[in-house]
């Protein structure tokens, strides 16, 4: 999800927020049977998508000139000219082609490299209590399946219940075919289609605001600038974990 920000840290955005173990209280008060994560700034401070997009590069996996097409579609996303759901489209699809193991290997690299050293310990411990507790644990996002089935695994979450912005494979090589790209409402419907009423969702980002919505118990997890207002408006529990390493 090429969006994300956070707020750990900043007295202001952190105002009002609940402590670590109100936060785990509040959880545990509400028992959930199914409970929904974000990963890109929920599970971790950064951003899993276009960090792996920017190593894709730096690494060769993508040709120069897939790499300088992907740059400035990017580039105009953050100028506001590519909406949300087509960049997140187009930043897999720019795989296409290439065998889908070898993305894999190079997914579970990055991840372990660059990700797996900064996640909130707080949100990992509170997935695997929820776990082990037999609650169903779902992970969406808008970065690619790759990254989040790599960085869930660990967690014990299938990828039968990881719903990520994903392309279709044929005959072992990735396809310019898209799947789904869960982001904003897509991240509501994805859940729906997949028959999950979420009791918890926990996510950080104007994105996840869809998601958040159907859960009986929203938790803002290190709101962004979009997100935080809306949270606070509407009374739902706020809480900055404190990330393991620097983004």
């Amino acid at each position: 999800m090429p969006e994300t920000s956070s707020f750990a840290g900043d007295a202001p955005a952190a105002a009002g927020a609940l402590t670590e173990t109100e936060f785990l209280a509040a959880v545990r008060r509400a028992e959930p049977r199914i409970a929904v994560f974000d990963f890109d700034g929920t599970l971790w401070p950064g951003d899993a998508g276009s960090g792996f997009m920017d190593w894709s590069i730096e690494t060769g996996l993508l040709r120069p000139e897939r790499a300088r097409t992907l740059q400035a579609r990017h580039a105009a996303y953050h100028a506001g000219e590519v909406d949300e759901i087509t960049i997140c489209g187009e930043m897999v699809q720019i795989y296409s082609g290439i065998p889908e193991n070898k993305i894999r290997d190079a997914a579970d690299r990055y991840f372990r490299e660059h990700v797996e050293p900064h996640l909130f310990p707080t949100m990992v411990s509170l997935v695997r209590e929820l776990k082990a507790g037999g609650a169903e644990i779902w992970a969406v996002s808008s970065t690619n399946n790759w990254v989040i089935e790599a960085g869930v695994r660990d967690l014990g979450i299938v990828p039968d219940r990881v719903l990520a912005a994903c392309i279709a494979t044929e005959n072992g090589l990735l396809t310019e075919r898209l799947v789904d790209v869960p982001s904003d409402e897509k991240k509501a419907e994805a859940l729906h289609r997949s028959g999950v009423r979420p009791d918890a969702v926990f996510g950080n980002s104007i994105h996840d605001l869809a998601m958040l919505e159907v859960a009986r118990f929203p938790f803002a997890i290190n709101p962004n600038e979009g997100l935080l207002p809306v949270a606070r408006q509407r009374g739902w529990p706020v809480y900055f974990p404190s990330s393991s390493g620097p983004a």
